[in-house]
């Protein structure tokens, strides 16, 4: 029925009222803004609050909210204009939304309407006079001007500028407030001036020529133009006008030659094309080439901007390393400036120019002969890349497009006049602002995204649609040409979209129609042609999923090993006693490896054509016909070699002697090996393969060389130095002997003879039918023995490439002099040495002239003292500032700090005397003169020399004594007057002269130096201190005659005294007290010289924690173990080998580059102080964990801890409160993985750069010119610094969701404003999604860069660049695209890519100049395009688990690599945080892939890509940068699998094949065995126990286990015997242990890695281990069977609390858990039915390993969960359980809460026929133990009919029926309820019944039941299994229902067998207490407080 409408309700004005002022209110709100949010946040950064006030819709057409902020700015002093500027806002929106279409449109609209009621200026007639607005708004303008004093502000700017010009800058904090206030009241001008014209075009004509023409107005005018000197700029500010009559901001740049000379390259010249007159040119600079490309080719405005500057800082970066203009000798400008253009052109254009040469096209660069052009191709290439959005993932894609419109711009360049290009469509209102990227970018765009939709996020079959890969190599033929012409072609097959099947439903139904092509973008390619050609699939590769990859790949390592396997197996059974031989019948039986080969290649042959299976229409017909050819010719092959063997076999039965079919077949082989030899030769050992690369013209090898290899863009010419070659070939050359050795006299020959032994055995009993082993040789027999030997041989490579590889990598870090120091002692001896090497390494070449002090007359600079104080001087403000880092982290603390800091270096003292003693920091020096004064006091008055040598022992003694001597004589001297000064100079002249002598000990008296100390400290103390100094000047007074008694008492000899006394003047001053009567206070400098005196006079004292008093042990100084890990590794990476660094100005510039999504940016207290179940905050565990460092955090802000959590608490805080609320927040934040702690890290490159600038002068000169730098720290050389900083370095954080972060107010859109106004060189790219007004429209997509100006005052993030997306970035994987959109917004020759898990330290940043020099050193054949980093990992100080993850990670970052970098030549980029050279990656693809699911590890395939396109990977452990892990069980699991099953999708993708394929062979073996061998291997090694376990299952079932154990011991068969147990090798899986040992070793010494591998297991390191070999197996084979890879979030958060045990049911169930039982169940079938003696020795190493594996898979997440064995968590884990597993769930339940929603979702990953015909295959070994068992009861009384076998089947069909009778659902028997009950317990007697019976009365025992059951149960979970494989049958039969149930039970089963060892366990009190310290124990070595946070923090718990 149908509802009648309802009449629209009347409003009433009062409720109306009320909401307009609500709405006015929020409005008010959201335009004022606090100092500090409650968080402690700067302005505007409050959670909740949005910087946007307009919709979205509207603020990307017009700044709507400029203008009612500045009405709220301006209401506040005249309501009247706040009043006009709201209605102009308001008539804005109007204007651009007028039917109200937009999101919040409505609401906003009303919310101005109430604004501008309330702002209304009403009369006495209560009416509004809007003619007068023109008049009030001029009028107040005036008396704007004058209220802000705007002409005085003017001037103050000019001073300003000027200042910064000549580095003069007298009051720079009020020039930049004042600087600061212009620029806002510009701001307030241009608003003013815009509604001013919008008022005169509304108004009548005679008003506006009235007000048109006044003074008023044009002065508006003029300030309003002004607002463009103020435009927001990246780094260099281009639209800064050039003179300096107009305030604008400060160009830094503008006295940097090389910026000035590559700005002006750029500049239009006169010999180009005139600009037309109606052409809009820029007013406020000059023309350049950029100008013509925009106006020309229709690029869009930000992308010109950006890419001009990208550009200029190129050319600049390029030039500065050939040389400065203004510094080049005359005439040599043009040429620098050339070379530069040069240099920069043939990095950006040559792959284009490579990819010409591949289609044998002419590139357009070889018509760039003039400078000019030049710079107009690499213009246009940049401009083209800057706007391709997701097509930069497409490089050929991008050559293909500049490659034809380089060819319009050389016509259009010889025209008179600038024109448009041809692809140029202006758009309604005749602008081309997107016309490049609609007519260009968008039909490529549209298409990639219709094929990305179609993939369905990446779970259809890979090989149905085209991802970027396939549609980048379809320009790698020269057919694109043909087909997509220019323009576009868009009737192309390339452009037609995939269609999906239609099901036979829908096939019947009538079609859709057509879609609107401007609605739909998978239409859009339709919309210009009627029709499409045929739709273009793939081209090159299709990623079918099948294991059968791994042998197409690497198919000449399996042929390999396979021959090799089959030539050692033939030699072994040719042998004789075991005595291997030679003979001719060996060799011809031998020789059978030859038909093995060839068939081997056929197959490889067939898989190249079964793998192009939906490539064939797309592909070239000359890759058809090539692997038509190759198969036909090996089918051939093939037919022939084996047709010749069989016939020589035959030949060698019949004995005739001929051998001629022999030598047919031998000269065949060998003629086929000998030209395999000659092309292996030829096209894979380097020199040859250059030779033979000249010959490439000639057609008979080109045809040789395209029938053996592939023709690939990439991957041609992938060849090293031939000693490169030599190195990896040895490696595996030793690998490959030591392999075979083994495997011959270890594995096949024990086997050899028992195999001839076992084949001969005729009297075998079978306890069941056997139908092939029984009448074949007891076949099943011998392959149960063989199977695990012969799987071991294949893997067992990658533990012999273990064991090598980490010797090899010890030996080179030793050779690279890592872990020389490794403890304090160390450290601490060698830091004279430190300012040499420093200098050395880290210090910029001088030639002629140096900052070192001035040389005395008569000195040479060869004097080794001298050079020591100069290299000290250059060293001190570096180790300084590493010392402030760790200061400012927290890891010292201020008396620590004191002790590590480098005191100043004086080149000469207050006399003039040359000064060549270097002052130690006080670590070294501390208590060292107490020291040698009891050394004195006890030394006999002999020989001053025997003294000194005491002294000179310890080095830092001496030059303690040394410096206090020195020190004590300056300061003296410098405080006293005349007088006293003449006594002191005679003491110490008396004092150098008995030195000098030799006769001091017998002038003064030793015995008295402690008194003279004490009142020398005395003295020092009070001078060190400038408080109440008329208090401090008596004290030191007194200290000087305390002092003056002492020395004249007892320190001076008698002879000596006498003559003191003597002295009439010195005797005269005394007897008047004019001696000390006045002192000179000393100034700051001789006061800090008077507390470095004091220090070294002291001893140092420190309070235990009883408060006693005991001296300081400077030798544990820092305490911190981070710092003093730290301080060893700077230290240690000074005497490595590294490139010398260059001057700031001649070093590469570099981007660090951060991608973002959602994460932790700082921590708020919220967070903080959130508790856990246990009541456990984050706050409390962090100062659990780190508690020194909270001490020192509380030490360095000034307050307790009391106060400190006192003040975070207010309710109304006050701004000290949100201060100290913000250091806590960042404290917190700077030990957690946080956006905040990576950006603190990346920061240090600009601090290190700066202070480098400032010591070496970065003032415009070059150092090797001959100029002196210099090192006075001015405001004026900071500023050129840090301007020179900011032109080598960028930080661009690539926040995708920033945007809409900050209109949802979220708090970390607030956190990153902050960071971004703390550091002013961070810059945020984010994509900003712009909702269309009009309904219908897909909203626009804009990839936006932000920052933040320091000189602007309200301190909101600006916007840089704002560039439109042809439609939404996320096609792929999330964190590539994020990383592709922002990648345009980096600058600089290098990229280093970091994760927001990763840190950086402030000493690692000085060596970032010498890091990237490395791309200058040669490294191999190619040079470096990525520079491999250390990683350290910070996260493995807290559990064991995170321990064991840290080793783990340390061994593969440092010795893996290391040995993957050099010799292998096999380094690829695994991940953060390598250096890229960016250039060469943004020309060819990027720094990483984004196909969704085939580039699900997308770091890697950038190492992948760049290996192909002949780049090269080094590694580099002289610098590291901090990373952080996962530290929770399940958190590490997640991660293993996101990696395993990234590395199953790698198997399948076409780079991994082409490195299979084109990599010679060593190399192709590193890659293998260092990538996806790995994880093959590992699966290998799983697969080896189930083998192993189901043969020995299989002898025990069967009988002839037994049977042979009988014949072994009638013939006293000893190897037979061993045979039998012979299959523990697989147990030499602890080999793979060796990599940590060894780099435990290096770094650590031998003792400490003892103690630590050894401390490792006992906290079960196995354990751990184990289980995570089951994880990658698991993930690694479903992903290779099944597909499903995807990115799994692991958290990174702390990771203390307990984890429930149905969470860690549902994550390792199917991964671990039933694996494990069903090794468990193999076991006690061997166990049960075995023949073995299962007491032995021999027994026990049979099992071992495997009953150790299932008890880790079963246990390892329950041992190492905190808490897992308390008993109230287990009682609580266990209710959880039940009630997860009974709880029914329905629709949209997850998985946490219903156990059917989480079984439904473990079977998603099983979609396609091919894998669940795999799944039925596999799930039918679990028949095997009915087969087996049923046959071993006593009931069957030793039948072996297959009857017997038929029963069990029918007591399983029984006993499926008895358990449905006991599960009918209550619902099915609502009705006769009563009876069911009744007959399910008459039925369960009964049973109970005839089973007690049948035991009594037949021959079947209690253990017989028993067997049943260990039968039964597998057999179950197979048709279980398979019925999940069939679920669509299932579902048409109407028993799915059943299956689930029965599942249910299995999983119940399987859950309890678990839980109950748990429980029992927790019963026990002290299992948890050892759990606990298990789990723990590195934190209690450490002394921390994990039993508080494991007990919580609530007083008073209950259960």
């Amino acid at each position: 029925m149908e509802r009648p409408p309802r009449n629209p309700q009347r409003i009433s004005r009062r409720v109306l009222g009320n909401w307009e002022k609500l709405v006015a209110r929020a409005v008010r709100t959201d335009l004022g803004r606090a100092s500090y949010n409650r968080d402690g946040r700067g302005p505007g950064s409050n959670s909740g609050q949005r910087d946007e006030l307009a919709p979205q819709s509207l603020a990307q057409q017009a700044n709507i909210d400029a203008v009612l902020q500045a009405a709220d700015e301006i209401g506040r002093e005249n309501g009247q204009v706040a009043r006009i500027l709201a209605e102009h806002a308001y008539r804005l929106t109007q204007q651009l939304d007028p039917n109200s279409e937009g999101r919040g449109v409505l609401q906003f609209k009303t919310g101005l309407k109430s604004l501008i009621k309330q702002k209304q200026f009403v009369d006495r007639h209560g009416a509004v006079d809007r003619s007068q607005d023109l008049r009030i708004l001029l009028d107040y303008y005036t008396w704007y001007r004058e209220a802000n004093e705007i002409e005085s502000l003017e001037e103050a700017a000019q001073v300003r500028r000027l200042g910064a010009s000549t580095d003069l800058m007298p009051d720079s904090r009020s020039q930049d407030q004042s600087f600061e206030k212009l620029r806002r009241i510009y701001e307030i001008s241009s608003i003013l001036n815009d509604v001013v014209e919008a008022l005169l075009k509304e108004a009548e004509p005679e008003d506006a020529s009235r007000f048109q023409d006044t003074d008023e107005r044009r002065v508006m005018e003029s300030d309003a133009a002004k607002v463009k000197g103020f435009k927001s700029y990246n780094i260099l500010p281009l639209e800064t006008p050039e003179t300096s009559d107009t305030p604008a901001v400060i160009n830094p740049f503008e006295h940097f030659s090389e910026v000035v000379g590559a700005t002006r390259i750029l500049r239009y010249t006169t010999d180009l094309p005139r600009f037309p007159s109606d052409a809009v040119l820029p007013a406020d600079r000059v023309l350049d080439v950029f100008d013509f490309l925009h106006y020309a080719f229709g690029f869009q405005k930000d992308n010109v901007a950006n890419q001009r500057e990208h550009l200029i800082l190129l050319l600049a970066s390029a030039q500065s390393r050939l040389g400065t203009v203004d510094q080049s000798r005359e005439g040599d400008t043009d040429k620098m400036a050339d070379r530069a253009i040069h240099d920069v052109h043939e990095r950006i254009l040559q792959n284009y120019v490579r990819w010409c040469h591949f289609l044998r096209r002419e590139p357009q660069s070889k018509r760039a002969f003039t400078q000019q052009r030049r710079l107009c191709l690499t213009a246009l290439y940049l401009l083209v890349w800057g706007e391709a959005a997701n097509l930069r993932f497409m490089p050929e894609c991008l050559c293909y497009i500049f490659h034809h419109l380089a060819d319009e711009c050389f016509d259009l360049l010889e025209r008179p006049h600038v024109e448009r290009s041809t692809t140029v469509k202006p758009n309604a209102d005749g602008s081309i602002e997107y016309s490049f990227l609609e007519q260009i970018i968008t039909p490529v765009y549209d298409i990639v995204a219709a094929e990305a939709k179609f993939s369905h996020g990446g779970q259809a079959p890979h090989s149905r649609w085209r991802n970027y890969d396939d549609f980048n190599e379809y320009f790698w033929q020269p057919a694109c040409f043909l087909e997509l012409r220019w323009p576009w072609n868009l009737n192309a097959g390339f452009f037609k979209p995939p269609r999906e099947k239609r099901s036979k439903k829908e096939a019947f139904l009538p079609k859709t129609p057509n879609p609107d092509p401007e609605r739909d973008p998978l239409v859009a390619p339709l919309r210009t042609e009627p029709k499409l050609k045929r739709r273009v699939g793939k081209v090159h590769f299709v990623e079918h999923r099948t294991g059968f990859h791994l042998y197409h790949s690497f198919h000449r390592l399996w042929i390999f090993l396979i021959c090799m396997l089959q030539g050692l197996a033939i030699w072994g059974f040719c042998s004789k006693n075991g005595n291997l031989n030679l003979h001719v019948r060996t060799i011809k039986r031998i020789m059978s490896v030859g038909p093995t080969f060839v068939v081997m290649k056929l197959i490889q042959s067939l898989f190249d054509v079964v793998f192009m299976w939906g490539a064939f229409k797309s592909t070239r017909l000359q890759t058809v016909a090539r692997m038509l050819l190759r198969l036909i010719w090996f089918a051939c092959l093939s037919a022939a070699i084996l047709f010749l063997y069989v016939k020589t076999l035959q030949e060698d039965s019949r004995n005739d002697g001929s051998g001629s079919w022999f030598r047919i077949y031998y000269i065949l082989v060998s003629s086929y090996a000998g030209a395999n030899l000659v092309f292996v030769f030829l096209l894979r050992m380097p020199w040859l393969q250059r030779q033979a690369a000249k010959c490439s013209n000639v057609y008979f090898f080109q045809f040789v060389k395209w029938l053996h290899q592939e023709r690939y863009y990439v991957g041609r010419s992938m060849y090293e130095r031939t000693r490169n070659y030599a190195k990896y070939s040895i490696f595996w050359v030793f690998i490959l002997a030591c392999k075979f050795a083994f495997a011959m006299h270890f594995q096949i020959m024990p086997l050899v003879e028992p195999t001839r032994l076992i084949i001969g055995f005729d009297n075998i009993k079978y306890k069941w039918p056997d139908y092939v082993s029984d009448s074949n040789h007891n076949a099943l027999t011998v392959l149960s023995l063989w199977a695990p030997v012969v799987m071991i041989y294949f893997l067992d490579t990658q533990i012999w490439y273990t064991v090598v590889s980490a010797l090899l990598g010890g030996i080179e870090g030793a050779r690279d002099k890592l872990g020389e120091i490794r403890t304090l002692e160390m450290l601490r001896k060698r830091f004279p040495n430190y300012p040499r090497v420093f200098v050395k390494h880290m210090q910029a070449p001088v030639n002629r002239f140096s900052s070192d002090p001035p040389l005395q007359p008569g000195e040479s600079i060869q004097n080794k003292a001298w050079a020591d104080k100069r290299e000290a001087i250059r060293f001190r403000p570096v180790w300084n500032k590493v010392i402030e880092s760790l200061r400012e982290e927290d890891l010292i603390n201020n008396r620590e700090k004191l002790l590590l800091e480098m005191p100043p270096n004086s080149p000469s003292f207050p006399n003039g005397a040359p000064n060549t003693l270097i002052s130690w920091p006080l670590f070294l020096l501390a208590n060292k003169v107490h020291i040698a004064v009891e050394l004195a006091a006890q030394h006999k008055p002999t020989s001053q020399d025997t003294l000194w040598e005491k002294l000179r022992r310890d080095e830092y003694m001496a030059s303690a004594v040394q410096e206090s001597f020195y020190t004590l004589e300056d300061l003296l001297v410098c405080v006293l007057h005349p007088q006293g000064r003449s006594w002191v100079s005679a003491i110490f002249d008396n004092i150098k002269e008995a030195l000098g002598e030799g006769n001091f000990t017998t002038l003064f008296r030793m015995n008295a130096l402690k008194d003279v100390l004490e009142k020398l400290r005395d003295l020092t103390e009070q001078l060190g201190n400038d408080e109440y100094v008329l208090e401090r000047q008596t004290k030191a007074i007194l200290a000087f005659h305390k002092l003056y008694d002492i020395v004249m008492r007892d320190f001076l000899t008698d002879p000596l005294r006498a003559r003191f006394e003597e002295w009439p003047f010195h005797q005269e001053a005394l007897r008047e007290g004019r001696l000390f009567e006045e002192l000179i206070w000393p100034d700051e400098d001789k006061q800090k010289l008077a507390i470095r005196l004091n220090n070294l006079l002291t001893v140092q004292k420190i309070k235990d924690q009883e408060g006693k008093s005991k001296t300081l042990n400077t030798e544990t100084i820092p305490h911190n173990l981070e710092a003093r890990r730290r301080l060893q590794f700077f230290t240690n990476s000074l005497f490595m080998h590294m490139p010398r660094a260059p001057p700031i100005r001649k070093m590469f510039s570099f981007s660090v580059f951060t991608p973002y999504y959602s994460e932790d940016v700082m921590y708020d207290m919220d967070k903080l102080n959130a508790e856990n179940e246990d009541g456990i905050t984050i706050l409390f565990y962090l100062q659990k964990i780190y508690p020194d460092e909270w001490y020192n955090f509380l030490e360095r802000i000034g307050l307790i801890e009391n106060i400190v959590l006192q003040k975070v608490g207010q309710p109304k805080p006050d701004e000290s409160d949100l201060k100290v609320k913000l250091q806590l927040r960042l404290w917190a934040s700077y030990r957690g993985q946080t956006l905040a702690r990576t950006v603190r890290g990346m920061m240090y490159y600009k601090e290190a750069l700066i202070l480098q600038g400032m010591q070496e002068g970065t003032s415009g000169v070059d150092l090797e010119e001959g100029f002196p730098p210099t090192l006075v720290d001015t405001q004026g050389s900071a500023r050129s610094a840090a301007a020179q900083a900011e032109l080598k370095f960028t930080y661009v954080v690539t926040c995708q969701i920033y945007g809409e972060q900050k209109r949802q107010g979220q708090v970390q859109a607030a956190d990153i404003l902050y960071l971004m106004r703390k550091y002013d060189s961070l810059r945020v790219a984010y994509i900003d999604v712009v909702e269309s007004g009009r309904k219908g429209k897909k909203p626009s997509y804009y990839s936006k860069l932000c920052k933040v100006d320091k000189s602007d005052p309200t301190q909101k993030d600006q916007e840089v660049y704002s560039i439109k997306l042809p439609g939404d970035i996320k096609l792929g994987e999330g964190k590539p695209e994020n990383q592709n959109h922002a990648i345009i917004f980096t600058r600089g020759d290098c990229l280093q890519t970091i994760d927001m898990n990763q840190d950086n330290f402030m000493e690692e940043a000085f060596k970032m100049r010498n890091l990237l020099e490395e791309f200058n050193q040669p490294h191999g054949l190619h040079r470096p395009t990525i520079l491999g980093v250390r990683e350290h990992v910070f996260t493995g100080s807290v559990s064991s688990l995170a321990w064991f993850m840290s080793m783990q990670e340390s061994s593969f970052v440092t010795l893996g690599q290391r040995v993957l970098a050099r010799p292998l030549k096999v380094r690829m980029h695994y991940g953060h945080p390598d250096v890229f050279d960016r250039v060469f990656h943004i020309t060819r693809g990027g720094i990483s892939k984004s196909s969704r699911g085939i580039n699900l590890s997308e770091d890697i395939f950038a190492g992948f890509n760049t290996t192909l396109r002949l780049g090269n990977v080094t590694h580099h452990e002289y610098i590291q940068v901090g990373k952080g892990r996962d530290v929770g069980l399940n958190q590490i699991a997640l991660f293993e699998a996101k990696v395993a099953s990234g590395n199953g999708e790698q198997t399948l993708s076409r780079d991994v094949y082409r490195l299979g394929q084109l990599l010679d062979f060593p190399r192709m073996l590193s890659f293998f065995h260092t990538s996806v061998g790995f994880y093959v291997t590992t699966m290998l090694t799983v697969l080896t126990l189930y083998v192993f376990l189901y043969g020995k299952a299989y002898l025990a079932l069967s009988g002839v286990d037994a049977s042979l154990k009988i014949n072994a011991d009638i013939l006293q068969n000893a190897s037979l015997q061993a045979a039998l147990n012979t299959q523990f090798l697989f147990q030499i899986g602890i080999f793979t242990a060796v990599p940590m040992i060894v780099n435990l070793i290096l770094e650590q010494g031998i003792l400490k890695a003892i103690i630590s591998f050894c401390t490792m297991q006992l906290q079960l390191a196995s354990v751990f281990f184990t289980f995570s070999l089951g994880t990658r197996t698991h993930y690694f084979g479903r992903t290779i069977l099944h597909g499903g890879a995807k990115y799994r979030s692991t958290g990174r958060g702390f990771v203390v609390t307990h984890i429930k045990y149905a969470e860690n049911y549902r994550l390792f169930s199917r991964s671990h858990f039933t694996k494990a039982l069903e090794v468990i169940m193999l076991l006690i079938v061997y166990l049960a039915y075995g023949a073995q003696n299962r007491t032995s020795v021999t027994f026990i190493l049979l099992t071992f390993s495997s009953w150790f594996l299932a008890l880790s898979w079963l246990f390892a997440p329950y041992i190492f969960n905190p808490s897992g064995f308390e008993w109230q968590k287990t009682v609580e884990d266990f209710d959880d359980w039940t009630k997860w597993l009974f709880y029914k769930g329905g629709v949209g339940v997850k998985t946490e809460y219903s156990w059917e929603a989480w079984w439904m979702e473990e079977q998603e990953h099983i979609r396609t026929l091919r894998g669940r015909f795999w799944e039925v295959v596999l799930s039918l070994r679990f028949f095997l133990f009915q087969y087996g068992v049923v046959y071993s009861l006593s009931v069957t009384r030793g039948s072996s009919s297959i009857l017997v076998y038929v029963y069990s089947w029918l007591v399983l069909l029984g006993l499926v029926i008895i358990f449905k009778v006991f599960t009918v659902s209550q619902k099915a028997s609502t009705n006769f309820q009563l009876a069911v009950r009744l007959f399910q317990g008459l039925l369960f007697t009964c049973l109970l019944a005839g089973l007690i019976v049948a035991i009594v009365l037949s021959p079947l025992t209690v253990g017989d039941v028993f067997a049943v059951a260990l039968a039964l149960v597998p057999t179950g979970w197979g048709l279980l299994s398979i019925a999940i494989a069939l679920r669509p049958l299932m579902e048409q039969l109407q028993i799915w229902k059943s299956v689930r149930e029965i599942a249910r039970v299995y999983d119940a089963c399987m859950a309890l067998i678990i839980f109950i060892p748990i429980a029992f366990l927790s019963w026990f009190p002290f299992v948890s207490t050892f759990q606990t310290r298990l789990v723990f124990n590195q934190a209690f070595s450490r002394g921390l407080e994990i039993s508080l946070i494991l007990s919580g923090n609530r007083p008073n718990r209950t259960a």
